[in-house]
């Protein structure tokens, strides 16, 4: 039996085959992949960057960081609900190690994302090469193993051939909306460069579906019935609610059967902040909505979830003595999460196939007006903390407040790591699905410009607000240079509170008063406390020059009005735009009925940590098992 061949190098076989990978969901299909975002080393320029250079309709990217591009990727996956994403390529050595963490931010947040590091020789002969890692025990090792724990998938191709089975594997779990996550395929430089005659069907057009799979329909009529025996039941609407393009699908659930809703990080947007029946942001960084209601649920519906700490407040969140679980989760690892009754299936479908079996259920009047209640509480709340005017600095809730109401309401906000996300997930009104942009599963501080630009080349007629402090964006503003280079404009609000605010509010919590985290010169070698109104001798950098220096366009705020008036004028400029204000670092938002399990020291010359432990002490013992 003979077939046609195709005689091409390895890489020019991936980049091939890529072009060639498409994804269908409801009859809408696209291209899987937008293009390749890159950086080149003599790990990858022969290899997969000639390839690129010889496609050129298949878009290459220059960025700046290996790491950024990943999250860039990562964000714009995220925007497209997981139907699209980009190549990442990078050179061996540091290089690919710097990809790393956002391999480990694309498989905790299961976004797809496929990673190119280049790797050793495999033939070995002119072994060690430059940045090779050598090991005494083994010449099959390099720096790209450390992908593997990473990685959703990981495969290292020595030979060409090897490629007609690994990237379909490649594919199968990219397009997973269960397994999803970094895909890794490690390539020998020398490999790289090496032809092969290739199947020709290797390159042929395919169409992965992506599948709205149903769960069994016994575990079905049982979650109804749990349902409709609840007195008090609660919906956590998590990220896979609005993957699965469920939210009209939910609001209607919702006012068909009043069951309130509380949402995750992830699952922020899945209804409306203004619908009476949306409690707002559960767990540690919550509302006192949300929060008071979970406490006396007794049936919780956790909607694609993965019930991380904050979302449960470390196993306290829930105390009702016979609460119980029925998780709607694409992956069966969640779905039985708390002894849950599990339904595996897509959000959108389970949820419709629940609407007809609930037909005529209808939570009871005066649990509906609770709920309400809370919800019309929790708005007032959010409209004080919005009118606070902190002087002389304003406050970080104020500041959020501003960008909210006086921004562009079809806007989508960024941010990852810090105080922000947990102020944020409180007080941001969301008005859309993709309005509300947090990498939170990593909680990856450098990720929001870099993700701020993956939502913008996903959804370009969009501004995007990017929401930054100055702890984050020191470690990544390097991709303001490729927003301008590329031209997507960016709207970054970055917020100068002089250090890790967050990690500073959370060491004087654990009685360490800040140790370490303010940008501050130590006197005689010793770090003075974080607290407000001690004399220190702050470290003087000009963060406004350094986002010139990168291509911004940067307006200096000193006050609210300053910022609204900033944002105003951000609108008219065409270009990648900075409003840098200063806010005070000690101001925060209170915490609403939830708490974090952060462990205190258990034994400490220090009165402040002991009394810590004994708070600790206290709440520790409030955690439950759900079994």
């Amino acid at each position: 039996m003979s077939f046609s061949t195709v005689r091409l190098t390895t890489a020019q076989a991936i980049i091939r085959f890529l072009v060639a990978q498409h994804v269908a969901r409801d009859g809408q299909q696209q291209p899987f992949f937008a293009g390749c975002f890159g950086i080149f080393g003599h790990g990858n320029v022969a290899g997969i960057g000639q390839a690129l250079q010889q496609t050129p309709h298949f878009r290459f990217y220059q960025t700046r960081n290996e790491q950024a591009m990943v999250h860039t990727a990562i964000a714009y996956a995220k925007q497209r609900n997981r139907l699209q994403t980009f190549a990442c390529t990078s050179s061996i050595g540091p290089g690919a190690t710097n990809m790393v963490t956002g391999a480990a931010t694309a498989t905790v947040n299961r976004i797809p994302v496929l990673l190119l590091p280049g790797d050793i020789f495999a033939r070995r002969n002119v072994a060690p090469v430059l940045q090779q890692l050598e090991s005494e025990h083994s010449q099959d090792i390099s720096v790209n193993d450390c992908f593997r724990p990473v990685s959703r998938y990981w495969d290292r191709i020595n030979r060409p051939d090897q490629l007609i089975l690994a990237l379909p594997e490649a594919m199968r779990v990219l397009t997973s909306p269960a397994d999803t996550g970094a895909v890794t395929l490690a390539l020998p430089q020398d490999v790289q460069a090496e032809a092969f005659d290739f199947p020709a069907a290797l390159f042929e057009p395919r169409v992965w579906h992506i599948p709205r799979n149903r769960p069994d329909i016994a575990a079905l009529r049982r979650a109804a019935g749990w349902i409709r025996a609840a007195q008090r039941p609660l919906i956590v609407a998590g990220g896979g609610v609005i993957y699965s393009e469920a939210t009209e699908t939910l609001r209607r659930f919702v006012e068909q059967t009043g069951i309130p809703v509380g949402e995750t990080m992830a699952g922020k947007g899945s209804l409306r902040y203004d619908h009476p029946l949306c409690l707002g942001a559960i767990g540690v960084t919550g509302t006192s909505a949300a929060n008071l209601y979970a406490g006396q649920a007794d049936l919780v519906i956790g909607i694609g979830t993965r019930y991380s700490d904050f979302t449960t407040a470390s196993k306290t969140q829930f105390r009702h003595p016979d609460v119980r679980f029925v998780n709607l989760n694409v992956a069966e690892f969640d779905a039985y999460k708390h002894a849950a009754l599990p339904l595996v299936g897509d959000a959108r479908a389970t949820l419709e196939e629940l609407e007809t079996l609930l037909a005529g259920y209808r939570l009871d009047d005066e649990t509906r007006r609770h709920a309400q209640e809370l919800h019309d509480a929790w708005e007032a709340e959010v409209g004080r903390i919005y009118a606070i005017r902190h002087e002389p600095l304003p406050s970080q809730g104020e500041l959020i407040g501003a960008v909210n109401e006086h921004g562009d309401p079809e806007a989508v906000m960024v941010c990852a790591a810090g105080s922000l996300p947990g102020d944020l997930h409180k007080l941001w009104r969301t008005r859309h699905p993709k309005q509300y942009h947090l990498e939170y599963g990593y909680s990856c501080m450098g990720y929001e410009i870099a993700g701020g630009l993956g939502i913008k080349m996903a959804d370009p007629h969009r501004e995007v607000y990017v929401m930054v402090g100055d702890g984050s964006y020191l470690m990544l503003s390097n991709e303001i240079m490729t927003s301008v280079q590329e031209g997507y404009k960016l709207t970054i609000i970055l917020m100068d509170n002089f250090g890790h605010k967050s990690i500073g509010s959370l060491s004087r919590s654990l009685g360490q008063h800040g140790f370490g985290t303010r940008f501050v010169h130590p006197k005689d070698g010793v770090w003075p406390d974080d607290r407000a109104g001690q004399a220190v001798r702050e470290v003087e950098v000009d963060l406004m020059m350094n986002a010139r220096s990168l291509g911004a366009h940067v307006i200096e705020c000193r006050t609210y009005d300053d910022l609204v008036a900033a944002l105003n004028t951000a609108k008219t400029i065409d270009h990648t735009t900075v409003l840098y204000i200063q806010n005070d670092r000690y101001v925060g938002v209170p915490g609403y009925h939830s708490w974090w399990d952060v462990p205190v020291a258990e034994v400490s010359e220090m009165d402040s940590v002991n009394a810590a432990r004994e708070e600790w002490e206290e709440m520790r013992a409030q955690e439950r098992y759900f079994l």
